[in-house]
């Protein structure tokens, strides 16, 4: 089996009207197996880039992208996906809908589309339930997002990303927003997924000492480049104000 979990190979990529101004700029790395990695940097460094990149979101215009050894292409995009879920910022989840409903559309991309027709089989309410229970809302399960509270609405959104049992986690400033008490209560549910279920994560965030406490490795861009790849504990003080 690959330890290797993603690898960046002189990445490169940049929006069609600044060509000349790369959002990432030969970036090179590899993220083992059940690493849980913090990218910091700046607004612009190129961090969310580098997060949408990993799924297809972002075309690249240079170098190679591998998830689990398999080199990402329009061809290999469904199959890589499968193993890759995405914590996007705010939740993205659909406001009318209640909890349990928002979880189940993480299941519409491993049904097909004449079983998405005839509903869902009770044994994927079933998990939707037992994983917003676990998640602490058990009381939330059939009320509609848009009643609950920014840390609440984080949990279903997690819920829905662990019901498709990714590999990889991808969270994408899942903290923004949220008082202190509801992030540590999120990034807490991210570390024993980490932990626990050895679930690989890479997220995105902008406080220097959650990332150290909570991650095992501390990735700084500036302008597209990685200029830190180490503990968080060990970062050197020219970098802390990201």
């Amino acid at each position: 089996m690959n330890d290797i979990a993603i690898e960046c190979q002189n990445v490169t990529t940049a929006y069609a009207s600044t060509l000349q101004r790369p959002i990432l700029n030969g970036i090179s790395l590899q993220i083992k197996r059940g690493e849980f990695v913090a990218l910091l940097g700046l607004n612009g460094a190129g961090k969310s880039s580098l997060l949408r990149s990993l799924v297809g979101l972002v075309p690249i215009h240079q170098g190679n992208i591998c998830i689990h050894g398999t080199v990402l292409t329009p061809r290999t995009l469904c199959q890589t996906r499968r193993d890759v879920a995405m914590l996007f910022q705010g939740g993205g989840l659909i406001r009318q809908l209640s909890a349990i409903e928002n979880v189940l559309c993480g299941r519409l991309g491993i049904r097909n589309t004449w079983q998405t027709f005839w509903g869902f089989p009770k044994r994927d309410r079933y998990l939707a339930e037992e994983l917003l229970i676990q998640l602490g809302l058990k009381d939330k399960i059939h009320e509609k997002v848009s009643q609950l509270s920014g840390g609440q609405q984080q949990r279903v959104a997690i819920a829905r990303v662990l019901i498709q049992s990714p590999q990889i986690l991808l969270a994408d400033e899942p903290i923004t927003g949220l008082d202190v008490l509801a992030s540590d209560q999120v990034m807490q549910i991210l570390s024993e997924l980490n932990y626990q279920q050895e679930i690989t994560i890479v997220t995105v965030l902008h406080d220097l000492a959650i990332a150290a406490k909570y991650a095992q490795r501390v990735i700084v861009l500036e302008a597209g480049c990685v200029i830190y790849d180490g503990n968080g504990d060990n970062l050197p003080s020219q970098f802390v104000q990201v």
